[in-house]
């Protein structure tokens, strides 16, 4: 699908045996080793990830540094680079900040022209590091305001921004009603403002705001109050609670016969396929919900590249889930990396060719996977909020007989209520 270039001498990659092309040093950090010689220097770059922790409050991700090391045995495996062969250096960030500023580290002292592909919920911590070597960090997850708003940074979505923005579009098309159940933190009050915005320049009333606290064993308060403002018809309740989400459907399903029937939704990072097949699949509480993402459904025929990569490359890494939306952005994430490489064609990689084709507006395209992707001057959305993005495109799907599919063909663009919402807050 990204359509990449064999190297004009490729005699210097023949030795290279498929076993080395997969060693990998398993340790806190670990690397996929480059080859030495040839005409065109390898490149190394950084994935890091929450991948070991564990507990109610913490995130795992190794899904996104195991799609990495596959991405990398492909792309060498397929002279590389534009005929640069790719060294992959992973580390995990532990989902701490003391973790994500390590990894930063471990980016510069190994000479890394890029990050890429990342997940950090830590944007304070491991920024610095990056900005003060002048590191770009492409295609991050979208989990922190950083990553919106540094100059080194070049995201390929748009983050949660986004699929509020949009989440609010995809819910005016038939809700008459929406409440909205939220972190009653100052993220929380964004988002709301966000899902106000949507929903009120497509016509609709404005959304019951509804604030609960970011984990809580039961919520079964804000789901009587969330049924309650919905009403008995035409109405809906978005949650958006990151991992509590389901928790709080939970709560929800249980008081909704005494309410009536109310039609749910979130975006993905709160739901996603792989949360929905662990709660029962056509079975499952999430049954008919809208779902706000950033890319085509799983389904789409836009992924068999990747899973393609995956079943030949990833040798049963059970880690690799291809309907993962973090899998899918490091996939993105690379994919840019490879077009950028490709268009500079030059022997030698650094962070500033790296830097400077960005900035300059080198087209990046994704297989239809995001639009043709640009990072110059005129590309970004320059609110003061959303100064980095440039993705304002999302997709609308629903749980239909346990799979996320489309709920509507293409992406639909939110850069007008983004705008809206920045400028008005």
């Amino acid at each position: 699908m990204t359509g990449w270039r064999r190297p004009s001498s490729p005699r210097s990659f023949k030795l290279l045996t498929s076993a080395v092309a997969g060693a990998l040093l398993i340790t806190g950090c670990s690397a996929l080793p480059g080859a030495t010689g040839g005409s065109r220097e390898p490149i190394t770059v950084m994935t890091w990830a929450p991948s070991g922790v564990a507990g109610p409050d913490t995130v795992n991700m190794a899904g996104m540094t195991a799609m990495a090391r596959t991405y990398a045995r492909w792309a060498n495996g397929n002279g590389g680079l534009d005929g640069h062969r790719l060294r992959v250096v992973t580390c995990d960030e532990q989902d701490t900040s003391v973790g994500a500023a390590k990894c930063a580290r471990r980016a510069v002292q190994e000479k890394a022209v890029a990050v890429v592909g990342s997940y950090s919920r830590h944007g304070a911590a491991f920024m610095p590091p990056l900005e003060g070597a002048g590191i770009p960090f492409i295609g991050g997850y979208g989990a922190t305001d950083e990553e919106f708003t540094s100059y080194i940074s070049f995201p390929v979505n748009g983050g949660q921004s986004a699929l509020l923005a949009g989440n609010a579009r995809q819910l005016a098309r038939s809700c008459e009603r929406v409440s909205v159940v939220r972190p009653d933190t100052l993220v929380g009050d964004s988002q709301a403002w966000l899902l106000r915005t949507g929903l009120t320049a497509a016509g609709r009333p404005a959304p019951a705001d509804i604030r609960a606290p970011e984990t809580a064993t039961s919520y079964d308060d804000a789901a009587g109050s969330a049924l309650h403002a919905a009403g008995p018809a035409g109405g809906c309740t978005t949650a958006v609670l990151g991992r509590s989400t389901e928790t709080f459907f939970d709560s929800f399903r249980r008081l909704e016969p005494s309410y009536g029937k109310v039609r749910i939704s979130s975006v993905l990072g709160s739901v996603d396929q792989p949360l929905i097949d662990s709660t029962g699949g056509r079975k499952s509480p999430f049954e008919g919900a809208y779902i706000t993402g950033w890319y085509p459904d799983s389904g789409d025929a836009r992924w068999n590249g990747m899973r393609q990569v995956i079943r030949e490359h990833a040798f049963g890494d059970n880690r690799i889930d291809p309907d993962d939306t973090g899998v899918q952005t490091t996939w993105i994430a690379y994919t840019v990396l490879g077009e950028l490489v490709k268009a500079v064609d030059t022997a030698r990689i650094t962070p500033w060719t790296i830097t400077s084709a960005l900035n300059t507006g080198t087209p990046a395209a994704t297989g239809g996977l995001t639009p043709v992707l640009r990072w110059g001057f005129t590309d970004v959305l320059g609110s003061s909020a959303y100064p980095r993005i440039v993705n304002t495109r999302v997709t609308f799907q629903v749980v239909r007989d346990g799979r996320l599919v489309a709920d509507r063909k293409g992406f639909m663009n939110v850069a007008e209520t983004l705008s809206d919402a920045s400028t008005r807050h």
